[in-house]
């Protein structure tokens, strides 16, 4: 499976609306975790971050929202931000931009958020021309550190290096709260977690 750790600066230039990292003169990572409310893996999450006093931004799939109401509420009462990820999980370069646009509204009505990450990280700038205007009103937010933890031919330590090798200050890094990725979730995060506290880091939600 080929996928890229760290964004390169020229796939930033090919969508230039989206947000790829913060800029902050703060010792801060901006962890993110995508496909969920999962009733096994999202729990999990919460618990680790809140050991940590850590926010996050939680990119839910509408469906799962809709299915798992009180994991959603917990996210949100537990003072991470959420973000629209779809309602379907769709890939914008499989799908008729219509009904993804569509979709993206459905799964808008339940996530109460400005915030729009695509499934996979595919989208064309037309799905992000619309996405900014209107009933969509979102900004598109993709990242500097993609974790692998999706990847099974990935060994567990490799995500971490991953991540720690990685990123900085202002890094936007993607985990997900899912099934697939809950094996190695539950060996890097903690220890990704800890080793930033132990570097004076705070982690921040996406505002």
């Amino acid at each position: 499976m080929f996928y890229l750790i760290k964004t390169p600066w020229l796939l930033k230039k090919f969508y230039p609306g989206c947000i790829w990292e913060v800029k902050t003169n703060e010792k801060a990572i901006y962890l993110t975790f995508d496909d969920g409310p999962h009733p096994l893996a999202t729990p999990f999450v919460l618990d680790q971050l809140k050991q940590y006093n850590a926010k996050a931004t939680f990119f839910c799939i509408g469906k799962n929202a809709e299915e798992h109401t009180e994991l959603y509420k917990r996210i949100t009462e537990d003072g991470h931000a959420v973000g629209n990820h779809t309602y379907n999980h769709l890939n914008a370069w499989k799908t008729k931009e219509k009904i993804y646009l569509d979709d993206v509204y459905e799964a808008k009505k339940i996530i109460e958020s400005n915030l729009f990450r695509p499934p996979y990280g595919r989208i064309n700038n037309f799905i992000l021309f619309q996405l900014k205007k209107g009933k969509y009103n979102l900004k598109t937010v993709m990242w500097s550190v993609l974790s692998g933890d999706f990847d099974k031919d990935l060994s567990n330590e490799n995500c971490y290096l991953n991540v720690i090798r990685n990123s900085k200050a202002g890094s936007i890094i993607v985990f997900h709260d899912s099934y697939k990725a809950f094996e190695k979730l539950k060996y890097t995060l903690p220890k990704v977690l800890k080793y930033f506290s132990d570097k004076g880091y705070s982690f921040k939600n996406i505002s």
